[in-house]
């Protein structure tokens, strides 16, 4: 079932959590004062960014040991700089 506020669409989802897990949920949730669905949100959010944060590491890792990636790189990097009109 989908939600659209705006320009954003809300879905509702279900999942197994590890009950020890989900009772510091709720801990956390009373204490902030905040929805399940905003610690999920903001937790899932976060986590995501981590791994697109990961992927790039090993993409740049990958990168500099690839021997025809690193002369390409030490070519383009001579460039001056400067403009030219042809």
């Amino acid at each position: 079932m989908a939600i659209s506020y705006s320009e954003h669409s809300i879905e509702k989802v279900t999942f197994n959590l590890d009950k020890r897990l989900k009772e510091k949920v709720v801990a956390l949730k009373n204490e902030m004062g905040v929805s399940f669905s905003s610690i999920y949100n903001e937790a899932i959010a976060d986590y995501l960014r981590r791994k697109e944060l990961e992927r790039w590491e090993l993409a740049a890792s990958q990168a500099a040991e690839d021997q025809e990636y690193r002369s390409f790189g030490e070519t383009v990097g001579e460039d001056d700089g400067g403009l030219y009109e042809y």
